[in-house]
């Protein structure tokens, strides 16, 4: 394996990316995707490259991608109004097609576009062999779930295969039907099931801020939970940061809050020593 025509220009260094290879080897990363990740096409386009290289490297990632900007194309075009429960999107049954819709299409795009970069991905959805069983939230969110039970099995194959699942967070319920999962709980609950050594949560911010906006390199769940206590966390970063902390405590190593603006962040934070973002630890 050529690794210097794998890596991108202006990715990290040979010397950085053959030093974490070995920590990786045997463990599945499983990385979220979602925000401006999925519209801008120069960071799309980053994104794609990232997983393909680590899939390249012969190394195992699981991709679950959100796509709530796309999901809010859709319904303003069809003039639909979305009402949020502390970050989460109520949605209906006319709201539940939408979703469903923008998620596949996305979901082919991505996989898509990795394959043509010499890769393998597979897709995985409720209509390929559904992995994720769910209990319905609150009954005025309507579709919306928490995942209550994920196959893994069907995810280990598709790894062994040496293929990248790319997960669609949408799960069926106990009534047959389709729920939508916020892309991060899915990921979390992915992570937990098969032991994850890292879960990596794209976004369009640095990472976790302090109260003076500064970035912070590293946090353990106690203080992470301090800060929601005290209103520093706020917003949509508040199922970010449980989702986090919910990981860390059932068995995932570290969970990342990286910033997925910045160029080839996935690359830098697996396989550099200055990492990209914030890292969540016990």
């Amino acid at each position: 394996m050529e690794i210097e025509k794998i890596l991108p220009k202006n990715g990290p260094s040979i010397q950085e990316v053959k030093k974490y290879i070995d920590k990786y080897l045997n463990e599945i990363i499983v990385i979220k995707c979602g925000g401006s990740v999925l519209l801008d096409e120069k960071l799309f386009n980053q994104f794609i490259e990232d997983i393909s290289v680590i899939n390249k490297l012969g190394l195992s990632a699981i991709v679950v991608h959100g796509g709530g900007k796309n999901i809010k194309k859709k319904l303003d075009k069809q003039n639909i109004d979305s009402k949020f429960i502390n970050g989460l999107r109520v949605t209906g049954e006319k709201i539940i097609k939408i979703v469903e819709e923008a998620l596949l299409e996305l979901n082919v795009e991505i996989l898509n576009n990795i394959n043509n970069k010499e890769a393998n991905a597979q897709s995985v959805t409720p209509k390929n062999g559904n992995i994720i069983k769910i209990v319905p939230e609150k009954e005025e969110l309507g579709f919306v779930g928490i995942p209550k039970e994920i196959n893994k099995e069907v995810l280990i194959n598709i790894v062994r295969k040496k293929k990248v699942p790319i997960v669609v967070p949408l799960g069926i319920g106990d009534d047959g039907k389709i729920y939508n999962i916020n892309a991060d709980i899915a990921a979390g609950a992915i992570a937990k099931e098969i032991n994850s050594r890292r879960l990596l949560l794209m976004t369009d911010v640095e990472g976790v801020l302090d109260k003076n906006n500064k970035l912070i390199l590293e946090i353990n769940s106690d203080i992470a939970k301090r800060m929601l206590d005290e209103g520093i966390i706020s917003g949509g970063m508040i199922p970010k940061i449980n989702t986090c902390i919910d990981a860390v405590e059932n068995g995932v190593t570290g969970v990342v809050i990286v910033n997925g603006k910045k160029p080839h962040s996935i690359l830098f934070e697996l396989f550099s020593d200055k990492g990209s973002g914030t890292l969540i630890r016990k």
